[in-house]
């Protein structure tokens, strides 16, 4: 510490490019303190630093005997104190967890102590260095914020307990979806609406969720025991009902809950396939090289689907390279929302049929290739469907939203079809080939960094900066949290330095993404761990990518 001040001391009134001087160790009476970026300018980026604290001294060693899960939450939990600490004083910065328990590298455990990651404005007046106020920010202030975040007798530890139970219980409810052939999981008395559509908080005094009696299911959890709820089977499962009734909002609890959730978020019993994707259509995206034509095909003038490219996708071919590439990138289920989705994609009805015949019409409906993605591939889809009874033909489950309550109408759903026979003809009963794996060029990710100065940089979830280029993320509604999309960046940077062409880029970014991830990437705070799944949709947005 009074090598930090001494520093200080020697800079004070100088420029405040003179900051950078204090990059480096320090080491305080319990513990290590380390800047490692030094921000130049005071509209600059915060400043990097690092605290570091001996297990012995903070009375959680016990946390080390936990499992890998509990351990993951609760890094997260003092990621989560530390930020409320932090909030007192606007020059601190720590990754702001949301809704979810991620696997965050702004709390790092290892065999030496408890590490933390965060950032700090580095005070100025003007463009002058006042000494005394940031000697006062990190060696008064600051210490108190690092020492309550890493003691035992400051954390409130029954909140942290819960909180780790809790994704303990999660991950045993997800690991069990399989051998009950189930897609997902909705816990009685879940609290699915949220707050706001710019808010991820659950919305007081709504409507609990509750399970039909017929696709009611137990489940066992570690700490909390048996939890009934309903199980959404393996397969085909339409969601039904009026506007309003919140079909679209069990759809997007559903969507989410690849994710842990944390405790009182109203989602924190609900699970999901850990592989299910949800895909729309996506109006003038790129696309690279996807083999379309189980969806389109016989373009006017002869255009070639197989390795389908544009930079101007419509809705439906976005939609359908967006179903090609989940499934390339391991996706086991696909959840579509019929609001988001383009029609023509979804459905031709009789009347388009007689109108345009086949051999005129080269997009073949999902209604018609939905069974063989079933029945071929093991593949599950869930869609919100308002407007199409086709879709009950192939449907193995219906439940109906009404007023916030489920109804499980797979019996009546039947009754409808044999009592209304649709008179569409099937246009796709062929065998679908799984798409193949396309190859990535680590070459073209290298340029683009070489141009942009190395810059990987992310402000929300719907940008990616990389390079030169700006990847739109608007529409990957299952990114939890920005700081995923930032560690998405540092993935394809270890991907950038070999030459030439990976064969199998999901295979390559899963291999990255082991349970010491962390270790391959920079020491800092603000990244989260991603699915295969995220990495390669926001890949696949990249306008300048090179796949073959």
């Amino acid at each position: 510490m009074q090598l930090l001040e001494a520093k200080l001391h020697k800079i004070d009134r100088h420029n405040y490019r003179s900051y950078t001087s204090l990059r480096g160790e320090y080491h305080f009476v319990d513990y290590d303190f380390f800047i490692d970026t030094v921000q130049t300018d005071p509209f600059a980026p915060a400043s990097r630093v690092r605290a570091r604290r001996a297990w012995s001294l903070t009375d959680l060693e016990w946390l080390r005997e936990k499992s890998p899960v509990y351990q993951r939450a609760a890094r997260d939990f003092i990621a989560r104190f530390f930020a409320e600490l932090s909030q007192q004083d606007n020059a601190v910065l720590i990754d702001m967890p949301g809704q979810v328990i991620l696997d965050r590298t702004a709390v790092m455990f290892d065999d030496e102590g408890i590490e933390l990651r965060f950032r700090v404005n580095l005070p100025a007046d003007g463009r002058t260095i006042i000494a005394k106020r940031t000697m006062n920010l990190l060696t008064f202030h600051l210490p108190k914020m690092i020492r309550r975040s890493t003691i035992a007798r400051e954390l409130p530890m029954d909140q942290l307990k819960a909180h780790c139970e809790a994704a303990e219980d999660q991950v045993a409810l997800r690991a069990q979806l399989k051998e009950h052939k189930l897609l997902a999981f909705v816990a009685d008395g879940s609290v699915l609406p949220r707050l706001a559509g710019n808010s991820d908080l659950p919305l007081p005094n709504a409507v609990p969720f509750m399970s039909p009696e017929n696709l009611a299911v137990e489940l066992e959890a570690p700490h909390k025991g048996k939890i009934r709820g309903m199980g959404i089977p393996e397969g085909i499962t339409l969601i039904v009902g009026g506007g309003f009734h919140g079909k679209s909002t069990l759809l997007s609890a559903i969507e989410r809950s690849v994710y842990d959730h944390i405790p009182g978020d109203g989602r924190e019993y609900i699970v999901t396939n850990y592989n299910a994707a949800k895909i729309r259509a996506e109006d003038g995206r790129c696309v690279h090289n996807v083999d379309l034509s189980p969806y389109i095909s016989n373009l006017p003038m002869g255009k070639d689907t197989t390795a389908f490219t544009s930079q101007n996708a419509s809705g439906s071919t976005s939609q359908a390279s967006w179903l090609q590439e989940s499934i390339e990138a391991g996706a086991e289920a696909l959840l579509i929302d019929e609001d988001t989705s383009a029609s023509n994609f979804m459905i031709r009805d009789e009347r388009m049929q007689a109108l345009i015949c086949k051999d005129d019409e080269p997009i073949t409906p999902l209604v018609d290739r939905i069974s063989l993605l079933r029945d071929q591939h093991d593949i599950s889809v869930m869609l919100v469907m308002g407007g199409s009874g086709d879709y009950l033909d192939v449907a193995d489950t219906v439940i109906q939203m009404h007023n916030y309550e489920a109804v499980d109408v797979t019996e009546k759903a039947r009754d409808v079809v044999a009592s209304h026979p649709t008179r569409r003809k099937a246009e796709g009963t062929e065998v679908i080939v799984r798409p193949r794996t396309r190859q990535v060029n680590r070459s073209a990710l290298q340029s683009l960094l070489e141009e942009g100065k190395f810059r990987i940089q992310v402000k929300d979830k719907t940008s990616l900066r990389f390079g030169r280029e700006y990847v739109d993320l608007q529409a990957l509604e299952q990114v939890a949290h920005s700081s995923q999309l930032l560690a998405i960046g540092y993935l394809w940077f270890q991907l950038a330095q070999l030459k030439g062409w990976e064969k199998t880029p999901a295979r390559a970014f899963a291999n990255m993404l082991h349970d010491d991830w962390a270790a391959m990437m920079p020491k800092y705070g603000e990244m989260s761990k991603p699915r295969v799944i995220e990495v390669m949709a926001v890949l696949n947005r990249m306008r300048k990518a090179e796949f073959k």
